[in-house]
């Protein structure tokens, strides 16, 4: 019998199978064996597509005349600075006495193409037996059964087919755009803003679609015009604090004195209402108590703990990425790159595991103890916390409650990123938190307040969902702390012992009206985009969408993917398009974005579009699941490609862009 070879996508993760097997290993030069395996790795990617000029040298120059560049048959090349492993790696996967490869790189669709890639460039036998292990953590029970339901590699041909495809599609869009939009307006970029040389005009089917959402955001900004209005603000006995509404019956209802149902135009107007309110009492008109419950919330995918962590600890989606992807290859916890936010039915059976674990983890030791003593985690497969049909892929992100002890040799923010995990995690064993939640409705002369009270009757979930501290409040946290407070439409939330006071008031009771003021608001412009809130902005693309049939098509499939997106950004970055603070994680457009913005709008608009972008998405996904085929995947894709590079080459829009680019730089003096 022959050996079998493990092939993982990094050193890190080839160490934990080769402990998981139990094996006496030797250690080799790029690889481990023992009498009956071996287990080698990749660094990351050892392949790449080939330049257009790998093809014909004469491509290395930009031409019109050589748009589209569509090749009927992709080239392939070893990166150079990992040759070294990638001839370690292609000669143990041809040897003579390997029989069976155990593919064990990332489970998703870049781990596959991953080793794909390999696979075809080291010409590896046919005969052999591939088999792809597929986990969710890495801890060794897992491991090994991965190994033991591993099937054999043609079962994800379709994911395969879907990750070549990805590739293709930012490869053709990326070079012909690219170099259509260089050749034709780089010299108007340039002349305008000055440079002796730039860079490519470069563009892309995820980035240029985020750079245009983030510029849009950017101008609504500048568009917004602050408007004042005047709320009229009634306080009676017992502590009951009520605002005026233009409801039906009052004299103000549907007039043009009000900006909106709470707000006057002029402060003037507001004077009147409080005058006509001297000596008058207010009537309760209704009293309306209720309990409202607020449920714990969906696990963490990687979305939500990349929108938290830039909120909480302000940090970047891609250092949170890294801090979760080193949780991970700790065995802390489970597959990072995940878009579901729930758990597997087969999961659920054992979490019991996952919960007893944490009885090691001092923060919430005796959240852990609470619930295996109480067995809350019982029918936990029948809650909405477990939907099969809701994960494709992999679960949603939760401790495995293993490796804790390691935790104390990670950094404070690792340990910070694990507990918010860990919390999120245990709060779905616990109940709903409870509020009271009182309305009342007084009538002064003719018109009529309203006042809402909510006090927290039984905590519930929040017992243990409290997050880490925020690492240092900005002037940014300070201002959306202004805004809570000042949002009209917001309960007060109240002591038990008001709240107790105000219960004891009745229908028809006449309160004395202790005083009536005037609270100047003012209309707030949108906020510029966090790294957290724009990840989540990617993953919801139907949030931008506004037609509703698209929208409801491309449910479920955003713009990039939880493996590329914290990526697409730093690289919008790196080439200049967008700033990012990094104290405050706001990101706001550079000139230079703006001008590239003002190109891509006059020419290839579509790419700027959501709906196109996660379309695209969605497509790939299709293939992934065998919906469609990739060649008629490919046949779209090569048309529209053809067709906005010939759109470009016609196109002429260099003498409206100088108006264009001086109307940006306004903004920038």
């Amino acid at each position: 019998m022959g050996k079998r070879l493990f092939i993982a996508e990094k050193p890190s993760v080839a160490q934990e199978f080769a402990k998981a097997l139990h094996e006496d290993f030797s250690r080799q030069n790029g690889y481990q064996e023992s009498e009956n395996t071996v287990v080698t790795w990749c660094v990351g990617h050892l392949v790449t597509m080939s330049y257009p000029d790998a093809y014909d040298p004469e491509l290395a120059k930009w031409r019109f005349e050589t748009l589209p560049f569509l090749p009927e048959k992709y080239k392939y090349e070893i990166i150079p600075n990992v040759k070294a492993q990638f001839n370690i790696v292609k000669g143990l996967l041809c040897r003579s006495d390997v029989d069976t490869i155990y593919i064990c790189t990332d489970s998703g669709r870049e781990g596959e193409y991953i080793y794909r890639l390999v696979d075809m460039m080291a010409e590896v036998p046919a005969e052999k037996v591939r088999k792809r292990v597929w986990i969710d953590s890495q801890t060794e029970e897992e491991i090994k059964r991965g190994i033991d339901t591993a099937k054999t590699w043609d079962a994800y041909d379709n994911l395969s087919e879907a990750a070549f495809l990805r590739a293709k599609e930012d490869y053709l869009m990326g070079i012909n755009f690219s170099r259509a939009l260089s050749i034709k307006y780089g010299y108007n970029v340039r002349k305008f803003l000055n440079l002796d040389k730039m860079g490519a005009i470069s563009v892309g089917r995820v980035m240029t679609c985020v750079l245009g959402m983030v510029v849009r955001r950017e101008r609504e900004i500048r568009e917004f015009k602050e408007t004042p209005f005047y709320r009229v603000v009634l306080k009676a006995e017992p502590g009951i604090e009520a605002e005026f509404r233009a409801v039906e019956g009052s004299r103000y209802y549907n007039t043009p004195f009000m900006y909106k149902e709470n707000g006057f135009k002029e402060r003037k107007t507001a004077e009147e209402l409080i005058e006509s309110l001297k000596g008058k009492q207010a009537v309760v008109e209704s009293f309306e108590k209720k309990e409202e419950k607020k449920n714990p919330p969906l696990l963490y995918n990687l979305a939500e703990a990349q929108n938290d962590c830039s909120r909480l600890f302000k940090i970047s989606p891609d250092e949170t990425l890294k801090i979760i992807q080193e949780l991970y290859e700790k065995k802390l916890v489970t597959y990072p790159r995940t878009d579901a936010r729930v758990l597997s039915t087969a999961v659920s059976k054992e979490i019991a595991k996952n919960i007893s674990g944490l009885k090691a983890f001092g923060p919430l030791s005796g959240y852990a103890c609470e619930i295996l003593e109480g067995k809350r985690y019982m029918g936990l497969a029948k809650t909405r916390y477990v939907d099969d049909k809701k994960i494709t892929d992999h679960y949603a992100i939760i401790p495995t409650g293993q490796g804790i002890g390691g935790l104390d040799k990670m950094g404070s923010l690792s340990q910070k990123v694990y507990e918010l995990i860990a919390r999120r995690f245990l709060s779905i064993f616990y109940p709903p938190a409870v509020y009271s939640k009182d309305s009342i409705v007084l009538k002064a002369g003719d018109e009529k307040f309203f006042a809402s009270f909510k006090a927290l009757k039984d905590e519930g979930y929040f017992k243990v969902a409290k997050p880490p501290k925020k690492t240092g409040a900005t002037k940014q946290d300070e201002n959306d702390e202004e805004r809570k407070k000042d949002d009209e439409t917001a309960d007060a939330e109240i002591s038990t012992e008001l709240l107790d006071s105000i219960n004891k008031i009745k229908k028809g009771d006449i309160l004395n009206i202790q005083s009536t003021e005037i609270k100047e608001g003012k209309t707030s412009p949108p906020k510029r985009y966090t790294s957290g809130s724009l990840i989540l902005t990617m993953e919801n693309a139907g949030q931008v969408i506004e037609d509703e049939e698209l929208r409801a098509q491309i449910k479920g499939s955003g713009i990039g993917t939880s493996a590329t997106r914290a990526e697409i950004l730093n690289k919008l970055v790196n080439i200049k398009y967008l700033n990012l603070n990094k104290k405050t994680q706001i990101f706001s457009p550079t000139m230079l974005g703006e001008i590239i913005h003002e190109v891509v709008t006059g020419s290839i608009s579509s790419l700027l579009r959501a709906d196109l972008t996660a379309s695209w998405e969605k497509g790939l996904t299709q293939v992934a699941e065998g919906q469609i085929t990739g060649k008629e995947y490919m046949e779209k894709l090569e048309s529209y490609v053809t067709r906005m590079t010939e759109k470009v080459k016609n196109s002429n829009i260099g003498p409206a862009l100088n108006q264009a680019f001086m109307s940006v730089e306004r903004n920038y003096k």
